[in-house]
């Protein structure tokens, strides 16, 4: 709270000495290590209710997590129990935002996910600017053998190049005034020869 010598209205005494250690003194205090970091856990943290619980052993937890994460019973799968702390956490099939249908009308379209939907665990790779896993328009072996069979047909061009090389014809170098006769050291009173580049 401000002190009386800081309150507006004061005239000169506004920004006085005793005004200015009052405020130096908030701001060192707000800017203590302990309430910046709970500023920033409190930021940072997620709700129990968001965290994965324990491993679901019975039908009964195994129906409490599906619920939990708005999925049913049937197609709930938590990931194996090996220790690694994904808990009662769902696994969802690793299947990349470009493969959603981009003309359904998301609640989320630049994530293409609805509210509530739970997320990938390795979501930040399954974004759109990541791992694309639509499935390919060309099979992989049509694939392989379109570029095997490039690879080698262009191999095959470049050996019969080498063993018949084949140049453009080149004419000599063309200069004018007869090819740069008196430049070359030719005799000024001499009859310059004419020079015929080429043959009709």
């Amino acid at each position: 709270r401000p002190s009386r010598a800081c309150a507006v209205g004061r005239g000169a005494m506004a920004l006085s000495g005793r005004c200015l250690g009052s405020l130096g003194r908030r701001v060192r205090k707000s800017l203590q290590p302990e309430r910046i970091w709970a500023s920033v856990r409190a930021a940072s943290d997620l709700s129990k209710d968001m965290l994965p619980g324990p491993y679901p052993r019975t039908p009964e937890e195994r129906e409490k997590a599906a619920k939990k994460y708005n999925i049913r019973v049937e197609d709930y799968e938590p990931y194996p129990d090996d220790g690694m702390g994904f808990g009662d956490y769902p696994k969802l099939p690793n299947l990349s935002q470009q493969e959603r249908d981009p003309w359904y009308t998301w609640d989320e379209p630049d994530l293409r996910r609805n509210w509530g939907e739970p997320m990938h665990w390795d979501f930040d790779m399954f974004i759109r600017t990541r791992v694309d896993t639509s499935p390919s328009p060309v099979d992989w072996n049509t694939m392989v053998k379109t570029l095997g069979g490039f690879v080698g047909f262009m191999l095959f061009m470049f050996y019969i190049g080498e063993i018949f090389p084949s140049y453009q014809p080149v004419a000599p170098k063309q200069y004018p005034y007869n090819n740069l006769y008196l430049e070359n050291g030719g005799a000024s009173d001499k009859e310059q020869p004419e020079v015929q580049n080429y043959k009709i």
